[in-house]
């Protein structure tokens, strides 16, 4: 491994461990009361491991689907995955309110139904993109019909929200998920999604060199052996269940697996073996220092993380934008 990149490595292992320790010390409320301070650290401990797995996943579904697509501005949400994913949370939460009745996801525990919800929401979206994932499928036809499921799912969510305002505090708890969180995360939703964003983390790391082929266009990936239409259609499921994890826990938190992929590439390179355990340590960790930046505002309520993540995203991607458009410009 070239030195440049295990010193990257080893300052995103540092920087991840500072940040951590920072989120379990800092807050709104103060550790010295003894009394609040084993409370206090389970639920910031929690925050922390739930923030650090959605940005993690996101991180790693963004390397991939730039990888698969060998087009820097997609991210994980362009499958329609996050909209299918938040849509199913949403169902989870409301359904009861909805229908009038129990639904077999009622009958769980919230911190059950959500995951669940989750996965069925980005299973649905998965499927109907896998149907257009075709051998002769192209690539622009799958972002296409991923946009317009997207736009689908906001737009019934959006419904599904409407439907729901009779019940006030229900409603509070669709708009919060909706805007992006890790707040009262429990454990039985960290051991629900940890085994996606781990399993699905490992899946993608093994196709890493097979992806590294599909960046040279798939003509040329055919000719050396690979099966394009079957690669791209297992990292499009793999993405799928990342992004779903990633809900589960953090609700819609948007340019994680934008510009995370875009700031290690000149670090670590393009390779994705190398590429995608950096993404998963930047990703958490800027994810769980977004959460501890929401945690600190001195505002009366606390600032969605959805909120935070947009505005610190959307200046960075325009900065890089700008930038490669100079690059390009110069020749």
């Amino acid at each position: 491994m070239p030195r440049k990149v295990a010193l990257t490595y080893l300052a995103l292992l540092l920087l991840a461990v500072g940040v951590g320790a920072a989120g379990l010390r800092f807050g709104q409320v103060s550790l010295d009361d003894p009394a609040l301070k084993a409370t206090l650290l389970e639920l910031r401990a929690s925050r922390i491991a739930a923030a650090f797995l959605a940005g993690a996943a996101l991180a790693m579904g963004g390397c991939v689907a730039q990888g698969v697509f060998r087009n820097p501005l997609v991210s994980p949400d362009i499958l329609g995955s996050s909209a299918g994913a938040m849509l199913g949370g949403q169902v989870a939460l409301l359904g009861p309110v909805l229908l009038g009745q129990p639904t077999a996801l009622s009958t769980l525990p919230p911190e059950m139904a959500l995951p669940l919800g989750c996965l069925a929401g980005a299973a649905v979206a998965l499927g109907i993109v896998l149907l257009f994932a075709r051998e002769r499928t192209t690539t622009l036809t799958v972002i296409l019909t991923g946009f317009i499921l997207s736009s689908l799912f906001l737009s019934l969510g959006g419904f599904v929200i409407s439907m729901a305002q009779d019940s006030w505090d229900l409603g509070r708890a669709v708009v919060a998920f909706t805007l992006g969180g890790v707040g009262g995360v429990g454990r039985r939703q960290l051991l629900a999604a940890a085994p996606l964003v781990m399993g699905g983390g490992i899946a993608v790391w093994f196709w890493g060199r097979t992806l590294d082929i599909l960046l040279s266009g798939e003509e040329e990936a055919t000719a050396l052996g690979v099966n394009a239409g079957q690669a791209r259609r297992w990292c499009i499921v793999w993405v799928a269940a990342l992004t779903a994890a990633a809900v589960s826990v953090g609700g819609t938190v948007g340019f994680v697996g934008l510009i995370v992929p875009h700031v290690l590439r000149p670090l670590v390179g393009v390779l994705h073996r190398r590429l995608l355990p950096a993404a998963a340590l930047a990703g958490g960790t800027f994810l769980v220092a977004c959460d501890l930046l929401a945690r600190v505002l001195p505002t009366q309520t606390e600032v969605p993380l959805g909120v935070i993540t947009g505005l610190i995203g959307a200046p960075v991607f325009l900065v890089m934008v700008a930038r490669a458009a100079r690059e390009w410009a110069h020749g």
